[in-house]
């Protein structure tokens, strides 16, 4: 089978304004970033927006290998499956950013023959977003050393700056830096840090504001520092959120890309939902609801992670009510689970796969809390057996959960139909979606819900550093806040090596911040890292340009 690049690059794409008409776009409500891509006007927004809603529908998956296991090409394969099946459906994607690009995992425009194109651009640049929230949270930094460089009228303490400056590329080496060396003129010396953009608050921000006016006061409501004296110094102190406004008025606007089979994609925004909220923006999905009878959207990495963020932060914040969530399987990824290293799961293992599919079983039953119904994608790969998938499907059978063979990477659309079928059936059942947890409970018990009903850990332990943060973020009056858990993927618990579904394991909470923009606090577990690093054979090993200047190796 050819490489996801051979394919993409092969593809016949129709210019975008034909794939805009599909969905009732009129030319003059389109952005148009060359031939293929556009940003969606506000003009269009503001005309549909008394549209009835479509179904919403969330796909979601078990915990991951390494390197994924489809998320988003199971949700692409649908969407393509739904135009098969003759239903009308948007799917609304986040952005890929260059750091696993680059990396490990690779990029997030879906893979094989369930791909959104142009694969290059949506994996590199595209229109330009991660530029503009890398550019507008780096300019409140510079705006925050200026201030202190100029004589500090705020008595900001430069041993308690909280913003980070952020760049969307692995980079261990930033992690922890000092800046002003040089002299007087360079500014004053300090410790300071780097982030991933896509941990960056700006970015959650983007993706949780309902329009720029919304934007730009949730952008001065971030919490950069504290003064001396212990007072709170926000980025409005700073004057600073007019500015990055003006930086991301371009990027608040979703855009609008195709699959291999022409259906309507909206890709905005990239938080990942290991260490962020892990959804695309509220103003995508909310204008793919109000252009199709189906909205098709992902949460990143595991259930634990994506969708209990999807389903507590982001629907509870936009009002969205879900009416299905598709569970993504592999049997690679369950044998992963079942303790078969990375570089051996394609080979048949029943064992393995008997003792990892309570993984699965786990996130049925997690997912079944939100009162939504349930269906599992077994996303089939090459190496996939007879027997494997067999005991997937009985295990499904077992547990009550309705479930379709996805063969979308191989087939395409056509590889989703029956997936897309159960899909529209399982719309209809009764849903009553709910939060897990009532914001008006405080962060340590906001935290111990999740842990127990979503994770399965037994106690909740808490650093010094961590019973400092929460006591400050109390005092400031956000306790009542949603939490978002910056949590390993590899794991229901914060331990990577503790695969399947562990059992009396304790969850330790190491430091919480507060996303005052955003309006989440940020609860860090484990060892989980804001800025990653490269592996020792990155991708970008393999990434080249020929003489026509034609990317290869891009997956």
């Amino acid at each position: 089978m050819p490489s996801d690049i051979e394919i993409a690059q092969q593809a016949k794409l129709l210019p975008i304004k034909d794939v805009a008409s599909q969905i009732g776009i009129n030319e003059d409500e389109l952005e148009f970033y060359g031939k293929y891509k556009a940003k969606l006007s506000d003009e269009l927004a503001e005309r549909v927006k008394d549209n009835p809603n479509g179904k919403l529908v969330l796909v979601t998956a078990i915990n991951p290998t390494p390197a994924g296991e489809g998320k988003t090409t199971i949700t692409t394969g649908l969407g393509q499956a739904m135009a098969k099946i003759g239903k009308k459906a948007v799917i609304a994607l986040r952005e890929p950013s260059l750091g696993p690009v680059f990396g490990i995992k690779g990029g997030a425009a879906g893979g094989g023959y369930s791909q959104v194109l142009p694969m290059e651009d949506i994996n590199l640049h595209f229109t330009g977003d991660m530029h503009a929230i890398t550019a507008a949270n780096n300019l409140c930094c510079a705006m925050l050393d200026n201030h202190i460089q100029q004589g500090n009228s705020l008595m900001i303490d430069p041993r308690r700056i909280l913003i980070k400056r952020c760049l969307d590329m692995n980079d261990r080496a930033l992690r922890n830096i000092i800046v002003g060396l040089g002299g007087k003129v360079n500014g004053v010396p300090r410790e300071d840090h780097f982030i991933i953009t896509v941990a960056s608050e700006v970015m959650a921000i983007l993706c949780l504001a309902a329009d720029i006016s919304d934007l730009k006061e949730r952008l001065g409501k971030i919490l950069v520092a504290y003064s001396y004296s212990g007072e709170p110094v926000y980025a409005r102190d700073l004057k600073a959120e007019g500015a990055m406004t003006a930086l991301l008025k371009d990027a608040i606007k979703p855009n609008l890309v195709q699959t291999l089979e022409g259906t309507p994609a909206i890709m905005h925004g990239g938080p990942f939902a290991n260490i962020a909220h892990g959804c695309n923006s509220v103003r995508a999905t909310k204008l793919a609801l109000k252009l199709a009878d189906y909205c098709i959207t992902e949460a990143g990495f595991g259930s634990d992670l994506g969708a209990e963020k999807f389903l507590d932060i982001k629907c509870r914040y936009a009002g969205l009510k879900p009416s299905a969530i598709v569970l993504v399987a592999t049997c690679r990824a369950l044998k992963y689970n079942g303790g078969v290293p990375k570089t051996e799961v394609s080979n048949e293992n029943l064992d393995a796969l008997k003792k990892g599919i309570v993984n699965l079983g786990v996130h049925i039953a997690n997912m079944r809390k939100y009162n939504v119904p349930v269906v599992v994608a077994i996303n089939r790969f090459y190496a996939d057996t007879e027997a494997e998938l067999k005991y997937i499907e009985d295990f499904c059978r077992e547990n009550g959960a309705d479930f379709a063979l996805a063969e979308v990477f191989a087939k395409g659309g056509d590889g989703g139909k029956e997936l897309a079928q159960k899909v529209v059936e399982a719309c209809e059942k009764p849903s009553d979606y709910a939060p897990i947890y009532s914001a008006e409970l405080g962060i340590k018990e906001k935290i111990e819900k999740i842990a127990s009903e979503i994770y399965g850990a037994k106690k909740v332990n808490y650093t010094a550093q961590a019973e400092k943060a929460i006591a400050e973020v109390t005092a400031l009056g956000a306790d009542k806040l949603p939490v978002c858990i910056a949590k390993t993927q590899y794991s229901l618990s914060d331990n990577p090596a503790l695969l399947g579904a562990p059992k009396d394991f304790e969850i330790t909470v190491r430091n919480v911040s507060l996303s005052n923009g955003a309006g989440f606090v940020v609860v860090y577990t484990g060892e989980i890292m804001t800025m990653p690093g490269l592996p020792k054979a990155p991708a970008a090993h393999n990434i080249d340009v020929d003489q026509t200047g034609k990317i290869v190796g891009l997956f």
